[in-house]
């Protein structure tokens, strides 16, 4: 039988993406339940979602709590055997969940799929799922490449990106799916992380291919969007144990030149105030272990991996 699929959509505020989203998903191929999140918009989106899409599951968190606990909240009220994660700013094609969700059903060691998201004009990749260095950073992959390197196996696989991600329902429980002290920013690539420790394999689902508009929910370059950034990256620093590690000259070099850069494009301290308060958050949590060797690019240096923290800041606020 063909496994039972529910969409999760978490939504704040800009109902024009979501009303798009939601007729594309309409036009889908595979037999799906929609949820959508509402995490605290200010512009009337659960009301109208209730009077245009009568068919689709709202539900209201009353307040801006987070994309991890909106993202939570919607799966706890589905009950499919594959949950896909969508943003409202991806437009997909009307085969989409048919092709992100096959290898789920081909495959019983994938615990998750990445799918293939173009940017704007849909001649460049804006990700194929997501990518890590040796200091656990994570990236976009294929970010702005062709669309030929969707089928590239470098750099390695860590996991999807959430803006559109297929997870077996068994393997998100595994995990306790998002870690919900993030409140927005790399609890995709934290939990792709916490799936390969599990044993669960990733894999690409290249001809599942949606456009990823792009949002601006924290305004690009933000304090906010700079602060929950931070939060995230010191959180990670501390919970894998990067410092503690050989790449821990890496992983302070990077830093500095990274916090020290936003300091001089800024002139405030929200990227540093949010890696501290994320390193605290951290000592509360057990340590994680290591992810697997194969889930880590050794070859992204420290070179590329700082340009490729300029292409992901410097295209939209992730």
């Amino acid at each position: 039988m063909t496994p039972s699929i529910d969409v999760i959509v978490p939504v704040h505020d800009h109902y024009e993406l979501t009303r798009a989203c939601l007729e594309h998903l309409a036009r889908q191929t595979a037999p799906h339940r929609v949820i959508v999140v509402d995490d605290g918009s200010s512009d009337g989106t659960p009301g109208r979602l209730r009077a245009d899409w009568p068919q689709v599951t709202v539900l209201s968190l009353g307040s801006n709590q987070g994309f991890s606990k909106a993202c939570n909240r919607g799966v706890q009220e589905s009950s499919g055997e594959i949950v896909v994660l969508l943003n409202n700013d991806v437009d997909c094609r009307p085969d989409f969940l048919e092709r992100l969700t096959g290898p789920l059903e081909d495959q019983t060691t994938v615990g998750s799929v990445a799918a293939l998201m173009l940017q704007p004009g849909g001649e460049r990749i804006d990700s194929i799922g997501l990518s890590a260095d040796m200091t656990l950073a994570g990236f976009p992959r294929q970010q702005g490449k062709p669309l030929a390197c969707a089928y590239d196996t470098s750099p390695a696989l860590a996991g999807p990106a959430g803006t559109a991600a297929a997870y077996r329902r068994t393997a998100w429980e595994q995990v306790g799916g998002l870690d919900e002290t993030i409140f927005a920013y790399m609890e995709d690539f934290d939990l792709a992380l916490r799936l390969r420790i599990a044993g669960w394999r990733s894999v690409t689902a290249p001809d599942a291919v949606g456009i990823h508009l792009g949002s601006a929910t924290y305004g690009h370059r933000s304090a906010q969007q700079r602060r929950h950034g931070g939060f995230a990256r010191g959180y990670l620093l501390r919970r894998y144990g990067v410092l503690r590690g050989r790449a821990a000259p890496r992983a302070l070099i990077t830093e500095a030149i990274v916090v020290l850069g936003d300091l001089a494009l800024s002139r405030d301290l929200a990227a540093l105030r949010g890696r501290v308060a994320g390193w605290r958050a951290a000592g509360q949590q057990p340590r994680s272990p290591r992810p697997p060797a194969e889930a880590i690019e050794p070859d992204i240096s420290l070179r590329e991996s700082l340009a490729l923290r300029r292409g992901v800041y410097g295209r939209r606020a992730v």
